[in-house]
C-alpha cells in the first residue's frame, strides 16, 4: 500500500513534478539523503558494517548528535539498517540495506561525474569570479 503522500512516477519529468505537488515526499526525500553528511555515511558503508564511534573518526567535524540524527533518519528511512547486539557495553553496528546499497551506485555515478568536471567547473568559477571582479561567491 502506498502512503497518502505518495507521487506516482510520470513520463513527462520536470522539476514542478517533485517539488510543487500537494503532499509528495519527494523533495524531503532528495533534501535528506542528499545532504553532507548522510552521503558520507552512505559512501562509508558502502561493503562494510561499521560501529558508531568508526563512522564518527572517519567522518571528521560531526558532533555525535549529528552523526546520531543523520543514522536515524537514514535508518527510518530505511537506507540503514541498525544491529544492536546484547554485550556489555552495547555494541551497535550500522550498514548499507539492499535499498541503501542501490542509493550508494546513484551516488557514486555522482561522484563520477563530479571528478570527471571538477577542473571544467574550476575553470568556470574562475571565469565567472573574473568577469564579476570580486571572489565573493566562492565558497573557498
Amino acid at each position: 500500500m502506498k502512503s497518502p503522500s505518495h507521487c506516482e512516477v510520470t513520463e513527462d519529468y520536470g522539476i514542478r513534478q517533485w517539488d510543487s505537488r500537494a503532499g509528495c515526499e519527494v523533495r524531503q526525500i532528495l533534501d535528506r539523503v542528499a545532504d553532507k553528511w548522510s552521503l558520507l555515511v552512505i559512501a562509508l558503508l558502502e561493503h562494510r558494517v561499521l560501529r558508531f564511534s568508526e563512522l564518527s573518526r572517519a567522518i571528521g567535524g560531526i558532533s555525535q548528535r549529528m552523526l546520531t540524527v543523520t543514522l536515524r533518519h537514514l535508518e527510518r528511512d530505511g537506507i540503514v539498517k541498525r544491529t544492536v547486539h546484547p554485550v556489555v557495553p552495547p555494541r551497535v553496528d550500522y550498514e548499507l540495506t539492499p535499498m541503501g546499497v542501490t542509493l550508494h551506485k546513484t551516488i557514486q555515478a555522482l561522484v563520477d561525474w563530479t571528478e570527471a568536471h571538477q577542473d571544467a567547473i574550476g575553470a568556470a568559477r574562475a571565469d565567472y569570479d573574473v568577469r564579476l571582479g570580486s571572489d565573493v561567491l566562492t565558497d573557498r
